[in-house]
């Protein structure tokens, strides 16, 4: 089916004065929008303080489009500034278990991982105890056993009697003896409390004339007929100590006898070996 000439003709003179029509409203739109840019143009080059806000609101709004595209992160924490002490490390009272010997590094070792404390400070411990151990004569092992028994080598420890530090020494009583370090605080460090015990240790050993004397005066038992356990305790870590470092078990001295043995005269001595040595003889016949 075709339309007729006339509506065809019309139909094509309408769409032509439309296409023409918007062609012109496009132009004329385009018209006036340069014109506006160019007299904004103008408006901002000759006016600083215009442009300026301008230039201002449109970053705004950039910065607006870019943070709401950009997806929202968690704030991190202000961390506090931290004021550098280079000298902190000498403070510190630990040495490297390597640089010890054999035998000190297998007891730094085996104390840090019974004891669960880190073998760098176990290792200064350690070694002064030996150091101690040198100087006062009395075996190193030992030391270290009374502070395991007393302190578990906490230098920070204190009993409700107010015994302090590795040994346990009672600062209140031996306040003269910390004069030496710079006074009694000194007790909480590790090296001064070590060299305090050991001397306290060794004149009681001397004072009471045996290991097992001198640990009953240390744990305040001096006039208690029992120390509760107490040297019993230490002895037997001691020996596990020595056994860790490699030395040979403590030589026990013989038990002494109840009562003497009765004095036997001399002669009858002579009698009685000469009776004997004549037995022995007639029974080789």
């Amino acid at each position: 089916m075709t339309l007729p000439k006339k509506p065809r003709s019309a139909l094509r003179t309408t769409v032509a004065d439309v296409t023409e029509g918007f062609f012109a409203i496009t132009h004329n739109s385009f018209a006036i929008l340069g014109l506006g840019l160019a007299f904004s143009a103008i408006a901002l080059t000759t006016q600083p303080e215009l442009r300026a806000n301008t230039e201002e609101q449109l970053h705004q709004w950039l910065q607006a489009r870019k943070d709401a595209a950009t997806p929202t992160e968690v704030a991190e924490p202000e961390v506090a500034s931290i004021t550098p002490d280079l000298s902190a490390v000498e403070r510190t009272t630990v040495a490297n278990p390597k640089s010890l010997s054999r035998e000190q590094a297998a007891v730094a070792y085996w104390l840090s991982k019974k004891y669960r404390v880190a073998p760098e400070p176990l290792a200064a411990m350690v070694n002064e105890a030996y150091e101690q151990g040198r100087q006062h004569k009395l075996d190193p092992t030992l030391i270290l056993a009374v502070v395991a028994i007393e302190s578990r080598f906490n230098p920070y420890a204190q009993s409700h009697m107010g015994a302090q530090g590795l040994m346990q020494v009672m600062t209140r009583v031996h306040t003269e003896k910390y004069d030496h370090f710079g006074g009694s605080l000194a007790a909480f460090d590790p090296v001064s409390n070590i060299r305090v015990g050991v001397s306290i240790l060794k004149e009681y050993i001397r004072r009471s004339g045996s290991i097992e004397g001198g640990l009953k005066y240390y744990v305040g038992a001096a006039n208690l007929p029992t120390d509760g356990g107490y040297a019993a305790k230490v002895l037997a870590e001691h020996q596990r100590i020595r056994q860790v470092a490699g030395r040979a078990a403590p030589a026990k001295k013989p038990a002494l006898q109840a009562k003497a043995p009765a004095i036997v005269p001399a002669v009858k001595q002579a009698d009685d070996t000469q009776t004997a040595g004549l037995q022995n003889a007639a029974s080789s016949f």
